[in-house]
């Protein structure tokens, strides 16, 4: 089988066709023949040896990155498991050492796994799981958030950013989303109340006393958001380098801030899913790859500014 794999990190050129041997799902395991991967963050900061992730992996290299896969079972290990051959599924997978979805096929356990909505492609499935459990968990189980808190997101049309303002939006909270002014439209759309252009204006001018900020960039702009808080309110940094910086900043100033860490969660997934499917969050898919192009679409999520998500498409004939 064909998968993307590096054997030193850099930067997007060190992404190489490879040819492997196919996969066998032991105990607990399905093996699953790859519609659509996401890409995410996380992939290109490891890719470059950034990260707890990069730490981890430096001594066994070469590795397939990728956490985010959708496609069709194709081998079980246990006839009497969760899945049998032919499931439509979707999941987070190998979460965060293994990876493995940037392939044709790969390994997943069964309970990470959720089934794919009849009307929900693979691309768009694909999208979801790393991107979608990271809002949902930064809001509901570190945040804690409340109907009717006001809340501002920082990078409102990213991907984690677009799933936690219709979350936010649906929970009944008032959201206020930074982004550039070409997206504000787009924003308005998925249920933001307010937006700011990052670029023209300082979002510490236009808000004050908030319940809630979700900050998805860290470092200073993490610290700065603290400043509009209310007293009462809380701070979830998501980038992980960062955090202990943030942390600290907040501590002395006296209000609350955590950093976050997603798992996976198929409950949750399988409840975000729903939502997809009842068409109450949008899944916003913008640019859609073939596994030739992973460097390509490296270079692209890594210059920033990306709306809503990227995928890659092993099989465009898979739905």
């Amino acid at each position: 089988m064909r998968a993307i794999a590096y054997t030193e990190f850099g930067d997007p050129s060190v992404l190489t066709l490879v040819e492997r041997e196919m996969p066998e799902p032991v105990a607990g395991q399905v093996r699953i023949k790859v519609g659509a991967a996401g890409l995410n963050p996380i992939d290109f900061k490891t890719r470059r040896g950034a990260g707890f992730v990069a730490r981890q992996i430096m001594d066994s290299l070469p590795w397939v990155p990728g956490y985010d896969v959708a496609g069709v079972v194709d081998a079980i290990a246990d006839p009497d498991g969760r899945w049998q051959v032919g499931d439509r599924v979707v999941g987070m997978i190998g979460f965060p050492l293994q990876g493995g979805g940037y392939a044709e096929y790969c390994l997943a356990d069964e309970n990470d796994l959720c089934a794919i909505p009849d009307e929900l492609d693979m691309a768009h499935a694909a999208a979801i799981p790393l991107a979608g459990l990271t809002a949902w968990q930064a809001l509901f189980e570190v945040g804690g958030l409340r109907e009717g808190d006001k809340i501002l997101i920082h990078a409102g049309a990213g991907g984690v950013g677009h799933f936690a303002v219709q979350f936010a939006k649906a929970h009944g909270a008032y959201v206020i989303a930074t982004a550039s002014r070409e997206k504000h439209d787009f924003l308005h759309e998925i249920g933001a109340d307010e937006t700011i252009d990052y670029v023209e204006n300082s979002f510490i001018e236009c808000c004050y006393g908030l319940d809630f900020v979700l900050d998805t960039i860290g470092g200073e702009t993490g610290i700065r958001s603290l400043e509009v808080l209310a007293p009462q309110g809380v701070l979830v940094t998501v980038p992980t380098v960062t955090a202990d910086e943030i942390i600290r900043a907040a501590k002395e100033a006296g209000i609350r801030a955590q950093g976050l860490t997603v798992r996976p969660d198929r409950l949750q997934l399988d409840e975000i899913l729903e939502w997809v499917d009842t068409h109450d969050v949008k899944v916003d898919v913008t640019g859609q790859y073939a596994l030739t192009d992973a460097a390509v679409a490296h270079q692209h999520l890594e210059e920033g500014h990306v709306r809503g998500k990227l995928v890659l498409v092993m099989d465009p004939s898979m739905r």
